[in-house]
């Protein structure tokens, strides 16, 4: 049963050594073959709190590579969204130290290869991460709950404590008091909030619409080395236009609300309003986006001209947090966040080149 295997677990941790001593052996045998097993068993019967992605859920333990680490874990991915445990966002179980208890957490990679070694995310990245995926849930249901504890793991070594920065959410049991029946409902209830993080990240929701261009030009330039992410952002044609089209409305919307009036230039222009008040005219470009973030977009050539040559005369609204609905037909965008720069001066803002078209 998996409160007995988990149970042995906590008893063993207070046993620890970086050794393979015969506890952790033990250890060994029942975090990665034993738990990893029964929680393989339990995710065949979750495909509804799995979704679509239930056919790519994968089950893997670990409890040190080389040496034996303080906190063993075990985690629940998809193999597409999370290919290795640095990377994306997965369920994961964490013991404490002193075998008091364990978290059932859902939590993303905080290491990264560097130099042939394993290093630390930054804290301002992870900090970035686990937040962004604390609004998605809070978004769906209101609140965290029930994954509202604090991760303490209590462990010496660094690793451990990076593990605690990457969680993003967390449910504290009791050693003392494991009950099967409420660890396999926490167990549910993290597989339906991972799998809202994971659709969220299916719609670019945590990627700025510049990194998304970057991604998309390099996934046509070198499609044998395009970078395997697992997002999967890219949008259909009649998605892209609903987005826009959502984007224009709002941004309209918002201009004549400010007095302007407002003339659609989107066909046949570089810019997509002319918005014009008290004798004042100015360009309006519209960026929309289904991110959450949106501190980078794309710019075409002859944008970026307008933007230099008629400086101070044109202006920039953002667009963010655009929901798609896909299933209808076509689909239909909802929502957004709106922020806008009058006045705006592209100067302001870095410019990198990120692609060339090269002629013969």
């Amino acid at each position: 049963m998996m409160q007995k295997t988990l149970l042995r677990i906590c008893e063993l941790q207070p046993k620890y050594s970086s050794q393979n001593t015969p506890e952790m052996a033990e250890r060994g045998r029942l975090v990665r073959t034993e738990l990893a097993g029964e929680f393989q068993e339990l995710v065949r019967l979750m495909d509804k709190d799995f979704g679509e992605f239930a056919r790519d859920i994968a089950v893997e333990g670990s409890d040190g590579i080389g040496s034996k680490t303080e906190a063993p874990w075990v985690r629940i991915f998809s193999r597409e969204m999370s290919p290795t445990p640095r990377e994306g966002f997965y369920i994961v179980v964490h013991f404490t130290a002193d075998g008091a208890g364990l978290f059932i957490t859902v939590g993303c990679g905080s290491t990264i290869w560097k130099d042939g070694s394993l290093n630390a995310v930054s804290n301002e990245e992870l900090k970035s991460r686990t937040g962004w995926a604390r609004s998605v849930i809070k978004e769906r249901w209101g609140s965290l709950e029930p994954f509202r504890d604090q991760i303490s793991l209590g462990a010496k070594a660094p690793l451990p404590r990076t593990f605690e920065k990457a969680t993003a959410f967390a449910k504290r049991f009791a050693a003392n008091n494991l009950v099967e029946e409420e660890l396999e409902t926490a167990l549910r209830q993290a597989a339906d909030r991972l799998t809202e993080i994971y659709r969220s990240q299916k719609s670019g929701r945590d990627v700025t619409p510049g990194d998304q261009a970057v991604d998309e030009i390099q996934t046509i330039a070198r499609p044998l080395r395009a970078r395997r992410s697992g997002h999967g952002f890219t949008l259909t044609a009649p998605e892209r236009k609903a987005i826009e089209m959502r984007a224009m409305d709002l941004a309209q919307t918002w201009l004549e609300t400010e007095g302007y009036k407002v003339t659609d230039t989107s066909a046949n222009q570089s810019y997509d309003f002319i918005a014009e008040k008290a004798g004042l005219r100015i360009y309006v470009e519209v960026k929309g986006t289904t991110s959450d973030i949106c501190s980078s977009i794309l710019m075409t050539k002859n944008e970026v001209d307008l933007h230099r040559q008629k400086k101070g005369e044109t202006a920039l609204i953002l667009v963010a947090q655009i929901r798609l609905d896909r299933t209808e037909n076509p689909p239909k965008a909802s929502h957004g966040t709106l922020e806008a720069f009058i006045g705006w001066n592209i100067d302001d803002w870095s410019q990198e080149p990120i692609a060339f078209q090269i002629s013969r």
